[in-house]
């Protein structure tokens, strides 16, 4: 089993990110396009993940004042189960801290995939709320060097 993880460079086209969110969140999970397609793909870094050569996944970061928001993680059905959401989350964190901008990791955790991000490190910070009609808490993670 061969992972690659990297960062898409500026110029790069995001397509293969937005493919795989298009299947994730639109057609998985009947997320409205409008909501998926945010308009703040420019203000992030997105990264992706390749299981053999096979793009299987995505996620975005965006640096908001002293925080860094993860979003947009989405790994293709076909590949889930594989320990690649793991593989991909610890990459980001780990870039987040490489990066020496912020020491607080944020995201929205839909609550199925709460103990998912537990694991990792992140606590609750928020009631449940509902976004593109699915239950989600706010999570943070507080980073060391």
């Amino acid at each position: 089993m061969n992972i690659l993880i990297y960062k898409i460079l500026p110029d790069q086209d995001i397509e293969e990110c937005l493919k795989i969110r298009r299947k994730v969140f639109i057609e998985g999970q009947n997320v409205l396009e409008e909501e998926e397609l945010d308009g703040l793909d420019c203000d992030g870094d997105h990264y992706i993940i390749r299981l053999d050569d096979f793009v299987s996944g995505t996620a975005r970061i965006r640096y908001i004042q002293n925080k860094a928001k993860i979003e947009r993680v989405a790994i293709l059905t076909e590949y889930q189960g594989q320990g690649l959401g793991r593989r991909l989350m610890e990459y980001l964190l780990k870039e987040i801290r490489n990066s020496d901008k912020v020491k607080i990791a944020t995201l929205g955790a839909q609550t199925h995939a709460i103990p998912f991000y537990e694991n990792l490190g992140f606590t609750i910070c928020s009631d449940e709320y509902i976004e593109a009609g699915i239950p989600h808490k706010d999570m943070q993670i507080i980073l060391s060097s």
